[in-house]
């Protein structure tokens, strides 16, 4: 008997995303709003936060840990990146219906200066997801495109590691994802440094 084959590209991003939209339709249909929104919208968090880290440590995983799965997660990046950004988008659209069923739960404690830095990352995840299609991508050329990419997914990092940070008083999830993108921003950087270690050497024999 073959072994079940893994769906890849376009049909991983597909079962990524259907299976988003199962699990938010489930947590929607299982409590009354608003605790079935704000459910709902952790929910996408976390699923979003996941993949995020697919995406994000996706290059540093084959060069600390070299083999066929961390191959098989940076071959499939972008999908993982596109599926990302089809969760939060998700993620994004839930709050959007909150924030307009109910204003006065919304904002409490809530400022528009607060919002900014998840505003500031939605943005980003328009550009990335934008450009993560050929026509983009060579209109703006190799070296635009992944000072993009990169800037980006550092912003975007940065933004998870705030919102979390800000949480952890709140306990539940949110010491560990803050934790674990602590770990992944850590791990980002011992990877670049090893990568350059590595060209050190090569230049030097």
């Amino acid at each position: 008997m073959k072994p079940l084959a893994l769906p890849s590209g376009w049909k991983l991003f597909t079962a990524l995303a259907g299976l988003t939209l199962v699990m938010t339709a489930v947590v929607l249909a299982s409590q009354p709003d608003p605790d079935s929104l704000r459910s709902a919208i952790r929910a996408t968090a976390r699923s979003s936060f996941a993949l995020f880290l697919l995406a994000f440590l996706a290059s540093s995983l084959v060069t600390l840990l070299p083999g066929t799965v961390s191959r098989r997660i940076l071959q499939e990046r972008r999908c993982l990146g596109l599926a990302f950004a089809f969760s939060h988008t998700v993620h994004g659209l839930l709050i959007y219906r909150y924030a307009q069923q109910f204003p006065e739960l919304f904002w409490a404690g809530r400022t528009l200066t607060s919002s900014l830095p998840g505003s500031v990352g939605y943005l980003f995840l328009l550009l990335l997801t934008v450009t993560s299609f050929n026509a983009p991508m060579r209109l703006l050329g190799g070296r635009a495109w992944r000072a993009l990419h990169s800037s980006g997914m550092w912003l975007l990092a940065a933004v998870f590691c705030l919102s979390f940070y800000k949480r952890i008083p709140m306990g539940g999830w949110y010491p560990l994802a803050f934790a674990l993108m602590f770990s992944a921003i850590v791990i980002k950087l011992t990877a670049r440094l090893a990568r350059q270690q590595r060209r050190n050497a090569q230049a030097l024999s």
